[in-house]
């Protein structure tokens, strides 16, 4: 890893080196926090956890090869040097702050609070037809994984896409601090972690504590059909880069009254649904244009094809490239990941929910053949308001003819309700709990139906897809 001898990594976490002096110019090949992935030549960094304290692994990390451990207690004994600090945790980020600084590689910075991944995926893939790309595996998007990321930027990666997620004021702040981003993404500022930001101004505010920190010569990329991001019309004294659906900025009312949201750069018209496996568009950048087929249902896969078109521009791509990117994208598990199995087909989006991501599925499933069932939970972390915000989702099954609603949990009542009330011909089953559920849906499905999976990651929904697969 360029620059990241003992000595540096030292001096960039202030921590005190002990150990052979003659090894302090030696280059680590890796940095990790599991012991298990430890491999010779690499820095461990072990991170005290609820249960497990990853000091305790020291000695068999040494044993494996470890280079170099990082440790917040004198070692005695220690059979390779370490670099004693105060809290490893902090001193992971300063690491990652100092080697990020030393690579030359440009940085794609992607938040917002809803369709981070997917649109991760979707730039990823759009960049991939013409750099070396590194991505952002997984859910390593908080302040642990993020650094985790960075420290597999290697020699021969050209880009690097990266997602940062968070739930609490100035989080944003140190992840974009690692992370230096020259271009900065944001999909929209929705309903999510409302229990620390409490309304959508507090998430704006949040998501854009990453303006501080984007390159001085970087760019803003903004949905410009969301009302809050419209406002951001100049970051850092650059104007920002608009993108959404319609060639006419969108007006949109509110107790203030009418107003216009922004001009859009990049936008798409002619959105088609292609039943489940896709959406036709017509991308339109300045003068040029060109029509796609997004490999993946849903409006919102419009948005997301999109930003990864204002990347790829910024980036110097080809329309050529960018259309070829956007065609070859695939989902990945639980985030609206088509699966058949038995003649049924699952829609697996159980990865994580909010109302506006959950309103997106319910969409998705009203364009499908045969029976149309949604299989629903609880959604987290929406503070004072989760009650009113999961009758909305209720109320967004009017007109959808969704055949059934499974549904379990403290929250999902109120969704429940509103089902009944608002598409009266769909069959609502409230269950007690994930186990009953299960067996409910095993003995409801048949062939032909379509059958969406979603809830907030803490209900544990992928056993729903695992019991419909097995």
């Amino acid at each position: 890893m360029k620059n990241m001898t003992l000595e540096n990594i030292a001096r960039a976490c202030g921590g005190e080196y002990i150990g052979a002096e003659e090894m302090r110019q030696c280059e680590i090949k890796g940095a990790v926090i599991d012991s298990r992935l430890v491999e010779p030549g690499f820095l461990f960094i072990p991170i005290k956890g609820a249960r497990v304290d990853g000091h305790d692994f020291i000695p068999s990390v040494f044993e494996k090869g470890a280079l170099a451990v990082l440790s917040e207690r004198r070692l005695y004994d220690a059979a390779a040097p370490y670099i004693l600090v105060e809290s490893t945790e902090q001193a992971m980020k300063q690491i990652a702050k100092f080697y990020r600084r030393s690579l030359p590689i440009k940085v794609v910075g992607i938040t917002g609070s809803v369709g981070k991944t997917s649109t991760k995926e979707m730039i990823a893939s759009v960049l991939e037809q013409r750099y070396r790309v590194l991505k952002t595996e997984g859910n390593l998007n908080n302040e642990i994984g993020l650094p985790l990321t960075i420290f597999k930027i290697r020699d021969e990666h050209e880009v690097a896409v990266l997602e940062m997620g968070i739930s609490e004021f100035g989080e944003m702040d140190r992840l974009a601090d690692m992370a230096q981003p020259n271009v900065c993404v944001i999909t929209n500022i929705g309903l999510c972690h409302l229990e620390n930001l409490i309304t959508r101004d507090g998430i704006l505010k949040a998501k854009t504590e990453s303006f501080a920190h984007l390159a001085p010569d970087g760019i803003a990329v903004l949905n410009g059909d969301d009302d809050k991001l419209s406002e951001k019309k100049v970051v850092n004294g650059k104007p920002a880069v608009f993108y959404g659906i319609g060639r006419e900025a969108k007006k949109y009312v509110d107790e203030d009254g009418e107003k216009l949201l922004a001009s859009k750069e990049v936008y798409a018209t002619d959105v088609k649904a292609v039943g489940l496996t896709g959406t036709h568009a017509t991308i339109h950048i300045g003068d040029e244009s060109f029509a796609v087929e997004i490999p993946i249902a849903g409006e919102h896969n419009v948005y997301n094809a999109l930003a990864a078109v204002c990347v790829g521009r910024q980036l110097g791509l080809t329309i050529e490239e960018m259309k070829r990117g956007i065609e070859a994208v695939r989902t990945i598990g639980g985030r609206s990941n088509l699966i058949e199995k038995d003649g049924i087909t699952i829609i697996d989006d159980c990865y994580n929910a909010n109302p506006v991501s959950m309103k997106a599925s319910v969409d998705v499933l009203a364009g499908a053949p045969g029976r149309k069932i949604a299989v629903l939970g609880d959604m987290g972390e929406l503070g004072t308001e989760e009650r009113e915000l999961h009758a909305m989702v209720g109320r967004h099954f009017e007109g959808k003819h969704i055949d059934a609603l499974f549904c379990t949990g403290t929250l999902s009542s109120e969704l429940a309700k509103e089902v009944r009330a608002y598409s009266p011909l769909t069959e609502v089953f409230e269950v007690q709990d994930k186990e009953a559920l299960i067996r409910k849906l095993l003995a409801y499905r048949k062939s032909g139906d379509t059958i969406l999976i979603k809830a907030s990651h803490f209900m544990g929904f992928a056993e729903i897809v695992q019991a419909l697969t097995k």
